[in-house]
């Protein structure tokens, strides 16, 4: 007989696999792979909340790689615009 522990370890490991390819597959999900294994690995360690650690990572990845991907469009210049 399994114990508890190991089925919810298991269904754990589960979710985030699932979590990662739900991630990896949207349209523009540009820094959110990343940030959800840098935010498991930190749920991890602050009490094994890897799961929501890899949400948590996903949205703030997508957020700044968002942001980033703004700020080097601004910096570009128009069309027609000298340089």
């Amino acid at each position: 007989m399994t114990s508890p522990m190991t089925v919810k370890r298991v269904l754990v490991a589960q979710l985030f696999g699932l979590v990662l390819l739900v991630a990896a597959n949207q349209a523009g999900a540009k820094g959110c792979v990343k940030g959800a294994v840098v935010g498991a690995v930190a749920g991890h360690v602050a009490g094994h909340h890897a799961v929501v650690g890899a949400a948590v990572g996903c949205a703030a990845g997508h957020h700044l790689a968002k942001k980033k991907q703004e700020e080097q469009r601004q910096q570009q210049p128009a069309p027609g615009q000298q340089t």
